[in-house]
């Protein structure tokens, strides 16, 4: 189930939202400041490309107080639109039964956009 709904995700739209986060990977990255939030969003550009059979976990060691900092300074520069992106998609999708399961992959998405430092995709 989990490779055709992959495939259905790309053809409606995934592989846009996968091209996006991996741009904007590049252009945080450019610059040494952002580097820590470029890797964020190649980890979100991973999800986005392929998130059916994937969960989002926190790490084992759990989410220290750099990863706290770290998720604060996201979410005020860059989380909240793009978690907020996300969950305006999932309630499109769960208009109608057929894009639920789209739905819960743009949830997931929006939890990992939010506060991407000290989670992981498993």
């Amino acid at each position: 189930m989990s490779l055709i709904g992959n495939i259905l995700w790309i053809i409606l739209g995934g592989f846009l939202a996968f091209l996006g986060y991996v741009v904007g990977g590049v252009v945080l990255c450019i610059t040494i400041i952002g580097i820590p939030f470029g890797v964020q969003c190649f980890k979100i550009a991973v999800l986005a490309l392929l998130p059916f059979g994937k969960e989002v976990v926190t790490h084992a060691h759990g989410v220290g107080i750099i990863d706290t900092v770290f998720n604060i300074v996201w979410v005020i520069l860059f989380g909240i639109w793009i978690a907020l992106h996300h969950v305006f998609w999932a309630l499109i999708c769960a208009v109608t039964i057929i894009g639920l399961p789209f739905a819960k992959q743009h949830m997931k998405l929006a939890r990992l956009a939010f506060t991407p430092f000290g989670l992981e995709i498993k």
